[in-house]
């Protein structure tokens, strides 16, 4: 035993090494992408030395499923939001679905922007919910008041808008939302730290969930969490992760959400860092803004009145049309990494049968001419130059 903890604990390091060197990790959209070394990776998670001792705190217990250091994580972050629950769930999808299955959605329509990752209409039919597909504004790129009061229907009940990349959604959607009975869960993966004046999103909606993946702000590796200021719907939440158990005995069909103590040992130590890393992305972005104000056929990322975003990722929308593609291939040869924004679900296979409102004209236009630049804790103003740089001499070659 152990030497299998001793193996354990040095493979640890070793990740972690790696993981703090390496300009690779995670998921590339299913792309593969090979970076040569002093490349500019597109993020790297902010983890050290100090989330490998919690690691290691956690494993000296012997207990490593979900317990003590889960229900921290959760009341750090309960607390961090000014929110009364935070249940902590193995991924955003899984958030998504928990309360859409609590909220009982079968066979009802659920409104979900149709620019978006996959994952917020597969919880609709895991739970299933019917997704019907709406489109965005061009700018922000998430659901407004306007296009929600335009394509709800009054049989339904919840809608899933998405705060993108970081930024919140405007607030007027929430009381539009509570104007048309509609509960609001927020899919704000992206959002954790973003605020709408001095309320922080995971505090507005009535349910909202985020994600821990290691592209977002903080990061357990994989990870989710679901906050609301609602009792029952808390208890049911927490139900439904532990095999639908409640005291002694099983009263519902569940699943197996929880969030272990490992990985959870992360999230406490991240939760440290959280306003630290806020704020170096925001810098960098402004940097960004500089630089590529002065580029013609390029918007710099949008920034929302009376919000503070999280830019979670720097996406900027390519006006001159074809040059997208075109910029990404431009920054590869230069060793550079980027990726599209997210995808219009109704263009992809899996969704193209869905039942989705008007043409979805912006969804499209973003898929196709969104860029997503590096940001991270290692990019330099030298980087930032180099890439902004190299944009320019694409779009005006």
């Amino acid at each position: 035993r152990f030497f299998s903890l001793a193996f354990f604990i040095i493979s640890l390091n070793f990740i972690i090494f790696h993981i703090k060197k390496s300009p690779i990790y995670g998921d590339r959209f299913g792309e593969k992408y090979y970076m040569k070394k002093n490349g500019i990776p597109l993020a790297v998670p902010d983890v050290g030395e100090d989330e490998l001792a919690e690691i290691k705190n956690v494993l000296s217990t012997g207990f490593l499923t979900e317990g003590k250091t889960t229900k921290e994580f959760e009341n750090i972050v309960a607390e961090y939001l000014g929110v009364k629950h935070a249940i902590a769930v193995t991924s955003c999808t899984t958030a998504l679905h928990t309360v859409l299955a609590c909220l009982d959605i079968k066979g009802q329509e659920v409104l979900v922007p149709d620019y978006t990752y996959p994952a917020t209409a597969e919880a609709v039919v895991l739970a299933g919910g019917i997704p019907v597909l709406t489109d965005v504004d061009i700018k922000s790129m998430n659901m407004t008041s306007d296009i929600l009061d335009d394509t709800y229907d009054e049989n339904m009940s919840v809608f899933v808008p998405v705060s993108w990349v970081g930024v919140p959604l405007e607030k007027g959607i929430y009381d539009k939302a509570k104007n048309l009975g509609l509960k609001c869960l927020e899919d704000a993966a992206c959002s954790l730290g973003a605020k709408i004046g001095d309320d922080f999103v995971g505090k507005i909606a009535d349910y909202s969930c985020f994600s821990f993946h290691p592209r977002k702000v903080i990061t357990t590796g994989e990870g989710g969490m679901i906050t609301t200021d609602d009792n029952e719907m808390a208890d049911m939440c927490h139900s439904f992760k532990h095999f639908g158990a409640k005291g002694n005995s099983f009263e519902t069909i569940g699943t197996n959400y929880k969030l272990s103590n490992v990985l959870s040992a992360i999230g406490l130590i991240q939760m440290k860092k959280i306003e630290n890393i806020i704020n170096d992305r925001i810098k960098k972005a402004k940097i960004y803004e500089d630089l590529l104000s002065k580029i013609e056929g390029i918007q710099p990322a949008y920034v929302g009145k009376n919000t503070r975003q999280t830019f979670q990722s720097y996406t900027c929308y390519v006006e001159k049309a074809g040059f997208r593609d075109k910029i990404r291939k431009g920054l590869a040869d230069e060793n550079i990494e980027s990726q599209i924004g997210t995808y219009a679900l109704h263009l992809e296979p899996a969704y193209r049968k869905m039942k989705k409102v008007g043409n979805l004209e912006n969804s499209e236009k973003l898929y196709y001419n969104v860029l997503t630049l590096p940001l991270h804790k290692n990019l330099t103003l030298d980087d930032q130059s180099r890439i902004c740089k190299t944009i320019q001499n694409i779009l005006h070659d």
